[in-house]
């Protein structure tokens, strides 16, 4: 009777865990609703953001789109559609953890600290944190800013940067770029801290451009992936396959040049060096 008492736990347990184990993973949830939902944001060009049309655009939209897309309907055998969701530096990993959304395709830095919540695909940019300043500021760079107020994005690697190390900085966080940039235009802040690609589209989109100036080195790396959740190793693969597939075949270069080229949506031109080390990812 006791050795039968005993059990009683253990089984309990077990039947409490089964419906987790049998939860579906992101692809059979795929497959069932016919529908891939990605995080993504509005103000961010040319990454993701509505257009002078009322349409929502840009390279990493193009991206899931064009080589995510094919690779995931072949994984689940059927046709699917993509539906958006906004995501912000503060949501979007809630977002994944409640299964709001399936995966995070915006301008989000592989760090080792998110890395032990959620997964990344491959690389598919690298770029580095700089400031926007009013055109001739007395800011040309991270060691001029210990006795300025500079904003960053809530949530973004290069705001935990400088509050590392500059914990007497005046550092003002905004919840997306556009609230910053209305702050720095207002004379609030200083500077605006952000990826330097970021910061180069939201001059690119400034009403008057030639007054605004992206400026320093990069103090920071920061290589972008899509989040996804952790351990969902089929789903990555196919994200990854994806991607793979675009630097293999030409056509992810083809969409870089589109938005980032000379005639893109912001002129980046790519380096040697970023293109090797996309490419070595795959092993070329």
């Amino acid at each position: 009777m006791l050795r039968t008492l005993a059990l009683v736990p253990v089984v309990i347990a077990v039947l409490t865990a089964a419906p987790a184990s049998a939860q579906m993973d992101t692809l059979e949830k795929i497959k069932a609703s016919g529908v891939l939902v990605i995080g993504t944001r509005t103000g961010s060009p040319p990454f993701a953001y509505i257009n002078r049309s009322n349409e929502w655009v840009g390279f990493t939209l193009d991206l899931v789109d064009e080589l995510i897309k094919p690779e995931i309907e072949k994984a689940v055998g059927r046709s699917i559609r993509i539906e958006k969701k906004v995501s912000t530096p503060a949501t979007r990993i809630p977002l994944l953890s409640s299964n709001a959304v399936d995966l995070i395709a915006e301008t989000m830095t592989d760090t080792a600290d998110r890395r032990q919540t959620v997964d990344f695909s491959l690389t598919y940019f690298y770029t580095g944190a700089q400031f926007l300043v009013k055109k001739g500021s007395p800011i040309h760079g991270i060691g001029d800013i210990a006795d300025k107020r500079i904003a960053a994005q809530q949530g973004s690697t290069s705001a935990a940067i400088l509050r590392a190390r500059y914990p007497k900085l005046q550092l003002h966080e905004f919840p997306d770029q556009p609230a910053a940039f209305q702050a720095l235009a207002q004379g609030q802040v200083d500077a605006y801290t952000n990826d330097g690609i970021q910061l180069t589209g939201l001059r690119a989109k400034a009403p008057r451009p030639d007054d605004w100036e992206v400026v320093g080195d990069f103090y920071s790396e920061e290589p972008y992936g899509m989040a996804l959740n952790k351990g969902d190793a089929k789903f990555k693969a196919a994200i990854d396959a994806g991607l793979r597939k675009g630097f293999e075949s030409g056509r992810y270069f083809a969409l870089y040049e589109k938005w980032f080229g000379a005639g893109g949506d912001v002129p980046y031109p790519m380096t040697p060096q970023v293109k090797a080390y996309l490419l070595a990812q795959i092993g070329r």
